[in-house]
């Protein structure tokens, strides 16, 4: 396929659009079901590059879960423990069985940040797999990019939405040129593709006064550069154990950037709470509203799901509220969690905000004017921190 039409570009007014290669050469996609748009595209082809990327980075397999052009959840095949398994909703299905590695990727990778994935567009590094696809059979989603579906894998993702789920097999050998180019206005940007390799070698600078980096945080700090070179910037990642648990993608401000992605990372380890784990819940609700009820109670806005007219819609009885004293004290158990920056720090209190959800490695490409506060900010909390030199703009 040389060539694909598509139904409308960013937004159904602009007409026509298509996707093809400027040399008159193959795609390297191919349409496997159902039609992607515009936006999918993008997510795939980010995305693609992503998986493979963590994949090469870690030996492990990789998933992600773009939304928007940028993920919401990036991740490695890493066994799930019970709570995991409990907090991304796979339980039943892994206790039938262990969940293949890639299974255990998506999982991570949908169930970091559940909100933000609703509806999003999946790439995976390896063959898909029937126990991955039994994972996305029962989200909310636009898509999926891989090398290759086995057959029974393929069947079950072909009669998601009605038999218009879109699934999309990309060539593992394609090599995008050398140079690339898109249009703004009616000018042409040209540019060299960023094929910059992120490795263990970026990480040799530390600048703190602790220096150990075991082998778990490099890796993690890896898994961190490489989604912030494929997340729109603006951007600033939080990994723990394998796997991106808050991303805080566009933002014009990097302490805004900080705080977004502490928040979801903090999201996500009070999923892990006693109180929420117990939630009674009413048996057939759906799991996005279960997400959605979860989000309320975790967050400000606790009272007014335990509203007398809203907890019955949703539990079989009122749930204690979760007060801000228990939160915190919960969130102080977070611990050893890495931190990357596509850009420097320009302030100190990018690392304050950072210590609050359990920060104690960082990468950053350094270079402010004001490096010594920054560093002099992370000593006090006890962190390592590399400067990596590599500045990881995306747009």
């Amino acid at each position: 396929m040389k060539e694909f039409e598509l139904k409308y570009g960013c937004n159904p007014n602009q007409k026509p659009a298509r996707i093809y290669m400027e040399d008159g050469t193959e795609l390297p996609i191919t349409v496997v079901n159902g039609r992607p748009g515009y936006i999918n595209l993008l997510d795939a082809l980010n995305g693609w590059q992503l998986v493979s990327e963590l994949k090469e980075a870690t030996g492990l397999p990789a998933a992600t879960s773009f939304k928007h052009v940028s993920p919401a959840g990036a991740a490695t095949g890493l066994p799930l423990s019970e709570v995991e398994q409990k907090i991304y909703w796979v339980e039943d299905l892994a206790q039938a069985h262990p969940l293949s590695p890639l299974a255990c990727a998506y999982a991570r990778a949908r169930g970091a940040d559940r909100m933000s994935s609703f509806g999003d567009f999946i790439s995976l590094s390896e063959v898909c797999d029937v126990d991955t696809a039994r994972l996305i059979k029962r989200e909310v989603s636009d898509g999926i990019i891989a090398p290759g579906y086995e057959p029974e894998a393929l069947e079950l993702l072909k009669g998601k939405k009605k038999g218009g789920y879109c699934i999309l097999q990309i060539d593992p050998s394609y090599r995008p040129a050398a140079l690339e180019r898109k249009q703004v206005f009616g000018v042409t940007f040209e540019q060299g593709h960023n094929d910059v390799r992120i490795d263990r070698g970026m990480l040799g600078h530390i600048v703190t006064k602790e220096k150990e980096l075991p082998d778990g945080a490099v890796r993690d700090l890896l898994i961190s550069l490489i989604t912030l070179k494929y997340t729109q910037s603006n951007s600033v990642c939080y990994v723990k154990d394998g796997q991106a648990i808050g991303i805080g993608a566009g933002q014009q401000s990097r302490i805004h950037c900080t705080r977004l992605a502490g928040s979801k990372a903090d999201n996500w380890y009070l999923r892990q709470a006693p109180q929420v784990l117990e939630l009674p819940f009413l048996e057939g609700i759906g799991r996005p509203d279960r997400d959605n009820a979860i989000d309320l109670y975790i967050g400000e806005d606790c009272a007014d799901v335990l509203d007398e007219g809203k907890w019955q819609r949703i539990f079989s009885k009122k749930p204690a509220p979760f007060t801000r004293e228990e939160k915190r004290a919960w969130l102080d158990g977070l611990k050893d969690v890495a931190l990357g920056s596509d850009a420097f720090f320009p302030f100190g209190d990018n690392i304050e905000r950072a210590a609050r959800s359990g920060v104690r490695y960082v990468a950053q490409p350094g270079g402010s004017v004001r490096d010594d506060n920054v560093i002099e900010t992370a000593d006090h909390h006890g962190m390592v921190m590399a400067f990596t030199g590599l500045r990881l703009f995306h747009h």
